[in-house]
């Protein structure tokens, strides 16, 4: 899947070029690499079967692979009757990628080799309180993390930095990201990149939650074609995907629901926006305003209410009747089929899921199923792990692969 996210092209069709021998080369070593990946372990024979190439130019394109450390031996096939088939496989140890899930309450970082397996992680308290401060503790989590995996710097083909708010590309900083002060301030990925050593990508936390989610969790198999997921934590935002593509609108603001203003209040007082009444420092008030007494956490809240505290379970309701609101603005704009609870609020779906619904079906007419994440807060990782793997495998072949015949 190709990932439009800021500061990358994303893939499209290549400008027609001059036919030459090495470009012909290098598209059957790409093919049969992509058939490796997707197909799992094969044979020369098998791999000629499936693409149409001839015997020996796969076995050229095989040797090719493996002389630049982009395919290996995966083992032997045994038939009961014939020879024995060397089976091949894509090389994970080709290069390696790094994630980045920046959030107020805290930082996660992965690094992931080119099949996509993990090899080390880090989950840390975001104790950063300056935007500076932020950016560096980011820097030196994805440098242990990269050190615990035994890979140096150079080592890591592309980052995928997941961050609230929306990137700028002009400004060369993010927009609307009121969950973490000053972070909209220009420079400070300029400041992550020259600390990582490496090529970065920014996008949306919601926007790589929703592709971790389609493509590893709820979403996978669903036959989904439009895709929501709602990560409702600090802040509130929804991503989108569209038959296995993300949609991000003209500025890449599409679904920063949060900033949806609410109807007045009954006095003729504003009624504020979607995320001052839902996202995380809202269940708390509510749940202060219906006699809780604090201190309170969101979490403390919905532990409450699974326990049976009646004014627990109502701030929780009402909580439920805030997200529905966001949730009706989406349904009606973009017919999604499947909606996804995420995010830190999301956690608690059993407790939200049902009351959701009713208040859904109360504000609208339409019908889209709903359901709970199944990577929970691991999904805004995992989405910017698969984004980056996807930019880091054509990447890895260019630098790789033979340039001259």
């Amino acid at each position: 899947m190709s990932r439009d996210l800021p500061t990358t092209v994303p893939p499209g069709p290549a400008p027609a070029q001059p036919w030459n021998r090495q470009r012909l080369r290098s598209n059957n070593e790409w093919l049969l690499l992509e058939r490796l990946r997707l197909g799992g372990p094969s044979s020369r024979a098998q791999l000629a079967r499936d693409t149409g190439l001839s015997k020996p130019t796969v076995s050229a394109a095989l040797a090719a692979l493996e002389q630049a450390g982009l395919a290996r031996e995966a083992g032997r096939f045994v038939p009961e009757r014939g020879r024995t088939a060397v089976l091949y496989e894509p090389d994970p140890l080709a290069g390696h990628v790094l994630g980045v899930d920046i959030g107020r309450a805290r930082l996660r970082v992965a690094v992931a080799d080119l099949a996509g397996d993990i090899v080390a992680r880090r989950d840390i308290p975001n104790k950063g309180r300056t935007a500076n401060a932020v950016a560096d503790a980011v820097v030196a989590a994805a440098r242990e993390t990269t050190a615990e995996a035994g890979i140096a710097a150079a080592g890591i083909v592309h980052a995928v930095i997941a961050t609230p708010g929306v990137w700028d590309e002009e400004r060369r900083g993010v927009r609307y990201a009121t969950s973490l002060p000053g972070w909209g301030r220009s420079g400070l990925f300029d400041r992550i990149a020259a600390g990582l050593e490496t090529t970065i990508t920014v996008g949306n936390d919601a926007n790589l939650a929703a592709l971790g989610e389609y493509t590893l969790g709820a979403g996978r198999g669903s036959g989904s074609r439009m895709f929501a997921y709602l990560v409702a934590g600090t802040g509130l935002g929804v991503g989108v995907v569209k038959d296995g593509e993300p949609l991000l609108g003209a500025h890449g603001a599409l679904g920063e629901v949060g900033m949806v203003p609410l109807p007045p209040h009954p006095d003729g007082t504003p009624g504020g926006t979607v995320e001052q009444v839902a996202a995380a420092e809202a269940v708390v008030r509510t749940a202060l305003d219906l006699g809780m007494t604090g201190p309170l956490t969101a979490r403390q809240v919905f532990d409450e209410a699974r326990a049976g505290d009646p004014l627990a379970a109502a701030a929780v309701h009402r909580t439920a009747g805030q997200l529905a609101y966001a949730l009706a603005v989406v349904s009606a704009v973009l017919d999604p089929d499947l909606i996804v609870l995420g995010g830190g609020i999301g956690g608690s779906a059993d407790l939200l899921l049902e009351p959701l619904g009713q208040a859904l079906h109360r504000l609208t007419p339409m019908r889209p199923t709903l359901a709970a994440s199944r990577l929970g807060e691991e999904a805004v990782l995992l989405g910017a792990v698969a984004t980056a793997l996807d930019l880091a495998r054509p990447e890895v072949f260019e630098r790789r692969s033979s340039p001259t015949d």
